[in-house]
């Protein structure tokens, strides 16, 4: 408590609180969101299972319009990343240096959970288990990391997108979109290859929206204390203004637009779920033929546009709320491990669900069913046990990760540096697909391939070494 209240004291006055609210509450309603339409069953062998309720509950479908946060994830990170870089470049910093110091606040906890899903793995294959069930167990516990194959993604890509979002503005979401468009006419009549490109032009769409809206409070650094080390450190803060010669649309950001923003978004969304093809829900349904989310569809991003208008319009109260020290202090607190969060929480499903097995306790009512309902309160309660004491053992690796800064290249070492950085974020990013695309049911003694593994754990050390000043001179 002592170190949150030292963190609130010294916010500084323009930093944008409302983002790390955003992010906060993005995190906690996945978290909630997977736990609560969990359903348990038994296979044919009496091992415990689980799937979606959402195949059941087609009345909740509208629901899922604003269940599905990822959109503000995406949103707030376009926010804190634009910001934090800014701010590195008035410092005298490079892309390189950026790079590598999201790599300490995402790769850092990543890795953690992926090095303990391993040992765990191998330690179930010693016993005995069988590779599929390591396999199916492994991949349920990374169900996560698919969308942070996306986000790493887009933080690669951050400097040369943001370049172009100060040449071209809102131009550059508005390509993305036709893109994605193009995308979703591939899948509904071919070909689907032309969809795969909408993993990243969906994701790449909302994030440069986050660059238009930190454009909204861009100033000059502010002198005085250190932000505190939130979910991007000090990326929510003030930043260097624009250049003077450049010119491009800002996104409006006023009661109206936010009003315009919410009805067109649900607009242009009842038409492409109603008379349009794409499903209403926009989280993954079991048996369902199109996925708004995988990859990111149309209607995904009119649901986007309508949570940027709702986001728009609860800006004001949230902000006098976030002036008082107590909620701003659990904002804070919350925001340091917010990625232990995320990549926790199923795995605090698993090991629940393997303690009521083993303690024979684990009630499995149908979907939908009264006991079903009352089950969920309880439910979540123990879930938020366990995922707490796990956030207690994994979730300093996240909070110190935070405090990092890359140390300063020396003369020469400035290309090859980048070069690295950008080969060590590709072999993270290709190892954690390359997991996320393995059948779930797939043989894997460790739990995910090997060459999956040998490849982030080769592109995380190339990261952690570089983070440590290696290879800066030259």
């Amino acid at each position: 408590m002592r170190r949150l209240r030292d963190l609130a004291d010294r916010t500084p006055a323009g930093r944008e609180r409302y983002v790390d609210l955003l992010r906060a509450l993005a995190i906690t309603m996945v978290a909630i969101g997977h736990w609560g339409v969990t359903v348990i069953g038994r296979d044919a062998a009496g091992r415990p299972t689980g799937h979606s309720a959402l195949g059941d509950l087609r009345w909740a479908y509208p629901l899922t319009w604003v269940a599905q946060v990822m959109p503000i994830f995406f949103l707030v990170g376009g926010y804190a990343n634009a910001a934090s870089l800014t701010r590195l470049r008035a410092r005298g910093g490079d892309a390189a240096s950026w790079l590598l110091d999201r790599s300490a606040r995402l790769v850092r906890p990543t890795s953690t959970l992926l090095l303990v899903l391993t040992a765990a793995a191998a330690a179930a294959r010693l016993r005995g288990v069988d590779d599929t069930q390591v396999r199916e167990v492994f991949w349920f516990a990374t169900i996560p990391l698919w969308f942070l194959v996306a986000y790493l993604a887009v933080v690669v890509l951050t400097p040369p997108m943001y370049a172009l979002h100060r040449r071209f503005g809102l131009a550059v979401p508005l390509v993305l979109v036709a893109l994605v468009g193009l995308g979703d006419l591939g899948r509904l009549t071919g070909p689907e290859e032309l969809s795969y490109g909408n993993y990243l032009f969906g994701w790449l769409a909302i994030h440069q929206l986050g660059f238009a809206w930190h454009d909204t409070r861009a100033a000059p650094p502010a002198a005085g204390p250190t932000p505190p080390p939130s979910a991007e450190s000090d990326a929510a803060g003030p930043s260097a203004p624009d250049h003077p010669g450049l010119r491009r649309r800002r996104l409006p950001t006023s009661r109206r637009a936010g009003l315009v923003f919410l009805a067109g978004g649900l607009a242009a969304l009842l038409l492409l779920t109603g008379p349009g093809p794409w499903p209403v829900a926009m989280l993954h349904v079991p048996g369902e033929r199109l996925d708004n989310a995988s990859p990111p569809s149309l209607a995904l991003l009119a649901v986007a546009t309508a949570q940027l208008g709702l986001v728009l319009l609860l800006r004001g109260p949230a902000g006098r709320l976030l002036r008082r020290t107590g909620p701003w202090q659990l904002v804070i607190g919350v925001n340091l491990v917010v990625l232990t969060i995320f990549l926790w929480h199923l795995t605090a499903a698993i090991l629940l669900i393997g303690l009521l097995d083993a303690t024979g306790t684990l009630p499995t009512p149908a979907a939908g069913s009264g006991a079903w309902w009352a089950w969920r309160v309880p439910w979540l309660l123990l879930l938020t046990v366990v995922l707490a004491v796990l956030v207690a053992i994994f979730g300093p690796v996240e909070a110190r990760s935070g405090r990092h800064r890359t140390r300063r290249t020396g003369p020469g070492g400035t290309t090859a540096r980048a070069a690295l950085t950008v080969a060590g974020y590709i072999a993270v990013v290709v190892a954690l697909l390359i997991n996320s695309a393995t059948p779930e049911r797939a043989p894997e003694p460790l739990g995910t391939p090997v060459p999956a593994l040998l490849a982030y754990l080769a592109g995380a050390g190339v990261l952690r070494l570089l983070r440590s000043g290696w290879g800066t001179r030259g």
